[in-house]
């Protein structure tokens, strides 16, 4: 049976220089209208957390949430999804300092700077920011993670740190914390919490 999972394979499979039939095929089946480009799985994890938080279903409202492994790959997807490919509807997250890169690749396929959404400097220092550290540092301790954190702090690279940078840098100190929090920090949001790049995107889908 054909799923989101499996376009999302056949997308990363076709943008890694596969063929794209497979992945138009379940374009069409299931069907998929839009496709949200996000850099990296920690972003994905917050988008899909906030979705699920919302009651809402995007792989059954036709939306597929893609991790394109980096901004300098965004034009690569646009191209293949967008109005040239498969002729889906582009929206996505990006940071601050890799916003050229969708500029460029999203302008070509009639999007523009409304259809993308800028984190100040990523999505966990949105969060972050949206929380406060003090909340931050309890999900932490929830999550059996505060021994570390205080452990880092103590590094000399850390000391001349703020705590939202010290925060902010520990979460992707370890393969898979960014993932795990990025999950964790958008369920600790409250509705009027939710930081304006995230909210945002989702007035557009």
């Amino acid at each position: 049976m054909a799923d989101m999972e499996s376009f999302r394979e056949a997308v990363i499979a076709w943008a890694a220089g596969g063929p794209g039939d497979v992945a138009a095929e379940l374009a069409a089946r299931l069907p998929v209208r839009a496709a949200v480009l996000l850099e990296g799985p920690s972003d994905v994890a917050a988008v899909e957390a906030l979705a699920a938080g919302r009651g809402r279903n995007l792989d059954a409202e036709g939306v597929c949430v893609l991790p394109i492994g980096g901004a300098m790959s965004v034009g690569r997807f646009a191209r293949l999804l967008g109005p040239d490919g498969l002729g889906l509807r582009l929206t996505g997250l990006c940071d601050a300092g890799e916003r050229p890169f969708y500029e460029k690749a999203l302008e070509p396929t009639a999007a523009s700077s409304r259809t993308f959404f800028v984190c100040a400097a990523d999505l966990e220092d949105e969060l972050i920011r949206a929380l406060g550290v003090p909340r931050v540092r309890e999900l932490i301790r929830a999550e059996g993670d505060l021994r570390a954190l205080e452990t880092f702090e103590r590094q000399p690279a850390q000391r001349e740190r703020t705590a939202h940078q010290q925060v902010r840098r520990f979460l992707g100190t370890k393969k898979g914390r960014k993932i795990h929090y990025g999950r964790i920090l958008v369920e600790a949001l409250g509705p009027r919490d939710v930081p304006a790049p995230l909210e945002d995107l989702f007035a557009r889908l």
